[in-house]
């Protein structure tokens, strides 16, 4: 059984996803840290975007600028349309990958961009992490510190809010503090047990 754990810029995945992994056992596939993987140097990705964008996009290691990447896809939405379009198929592919080699009861993918990616059909059930805007705008600029322009930037390539909770089989709310939320997910993780063991619909 494969669990899809979403949520918006700054709403908390982490928190969550280590909180199953750590206190559960649970295998998680992140798939941002997939997204660093298929642009690592020597990679095809690479090179096709350095092709696009120049050599303004790498740095000096050789390494991608995710930084001055973002900032150019985020003002041109178009090009942000054809970056997609070359690294979503690799991501997949890697998570697929991934999820194949989890020996716990049920595997978790964390996805920002789960719903927009249509990631969430390669899940059983859509857990999404729900937090105010205003929450997200000052965790985000907090652990960041990057513009609140930047950032709403993001939010708005991001699924909307509604449209994250009309996918959700289960929320969980991160706008107390961290015993809170590892509550909701002790919870969680007894039901996924049960859905995972056949005992419950």
């Amino acid at each position: 059984m494969i669990i899809g754990l979403t949520g918006g810029i700054g709403s908390g995945k982490s928190a969550v996803s280590l909180r199953f992994a750590v206190r559960h056992g649970i295998h998680v596939v992140d798939a941002d840290l997939k997204s660093r993987v298929v642009v690592e140097p020597g990679r095809p990705a690479l090179q096709a975007i350095v092709d696009r964008f120049g050599d303004a996009v790498v740095q000096s290691s050789g390494e991608l600028d995710r930084a001055a990447l973002r900032e150019r896809v985020f003002r041109e939405p178009q090009e942000r349309l054809w970056l997609e379009g070359l690294l979503h198929p690799l991501i997949r592919e890697e998570i697929v990958t991934d999820l194949a080699s989890a020996t716990s009861p049920y595997a978790l993918l964390v996805s920002p961009l789960l719903v927009e990616s249509g990631q969430h059909r390669m899940t059983d059930r859509v857990l999404v992490v729900d937090v105010s805007e205003e929450t997200q705008l000052m965790r985000t600029a907090l652990r960041d510190n990057v513009p609140q322009q930047q950032i709403k930037a993001i939010m708005q390539a991001q699924a909307a809010r509604e449209e994250r909770l009309k996918h959700a089989h289960d929320i969980v709310s991160n706008d107390q503090d961290l015993a809170a939320l590892h509550k909701q997910v002790d919870v969680l993780h007894q039901q996924y047990l049960k859905l995972a063991r056949g005992e419950i619909q």
